[in-house]
Parts: C-alpha cells; sequence; structure tokens
C-alpha cells in the first residue's frame, strides 16, 4: 500500500508539473498572468500538489526517506512524456539513454534495501 501511495505521489507531481506548463501556456498566449483560464489550471495544480505532499509525509512515516526518494526519479520520466503527448514536445535518444539509466538506478537502489 506505502509503495502504491508514493508511486500516486509521483504520478501528481508529473501532472502538476503538466498543469504549470498548460497554465504558463494559456497565460502567454492571452498576454497576461491574470487569464481566468489559466489560473483556474494553476490552482489545479497547486491543489494537487498539496495534495500530494500530504500523501508524501504519509509515505514517509511508513518507510525511509531513502528508499522512499529514489521512486521520485520517475517524474523524470513522466513529465517528458506528458509533455510529448499534451504539449508535442520531442526527445531525442540522449533523452532515452537517460530514462534508461534512471531506470537502472532506481532499480539498483530498491534492490539494496
Amino acid at each position: 500500500m506505502t509503495y502504491l501511495v508514493a508511486l500516486l505521489c509521483v504520478i501528481g507531481i508529473a501532472t502538476g508539473q503538466i498543469l504549470f506548463k498548460l497554465s504558463a501556456t494559456i497565460m502567454h498566449k492571452m498576454g497576461s498572468i491574470y487569464a481566468p483560464r489559466g489560473l483556474v489550471i494553476l490552482f489545479l495544480a497547486l491543489l494537487l500538489y498539496g495534495v500530494t505532499t500530504l500523501a508524501w509525509v504519509w509515505v514517509l512515516q511508513k518507510m525511509a526517506l531513502g528508499k522512499a526518494y529514489p521512486l521520485m526519479a520517475l517524474a523524470f520520466i513522466l513529465v517528458p512524456i506528458g509533455s510529448y503527448f499534451v504539449f508535442g514536445e520531442r526527445f531525442h535518444i540522449q533523452y532515452v539513454i537517460g530514462v534508461v539509466m534512471i531506470i537502472f538506478g532506481i532499480l539498483l537502489v530498491l534492490s539494496r534495501q
């Protein structure tokens, strides 16, 4: 259960980043940081970050930080994948190699604990 909540925290953080970018894009397009749609998305991202932070505190009550924190590296994988689907951003072969290295590193760290 604790690993599931930790994984949901990572997904929440990654989703929050996508929402921050979406908010920034809308605000830029509208020429104002007060664009209503951009503000709504920004506040949704902040709310998601708040809930995710509370859930992360719960996770840290249940497991060691050294065991939980490597899971946060999954956000480095999820955010660019999300940006590909939401914004059409592209990544290069260096990104793919980096993702493989991150996954290997997470598995290596978690296998020893």
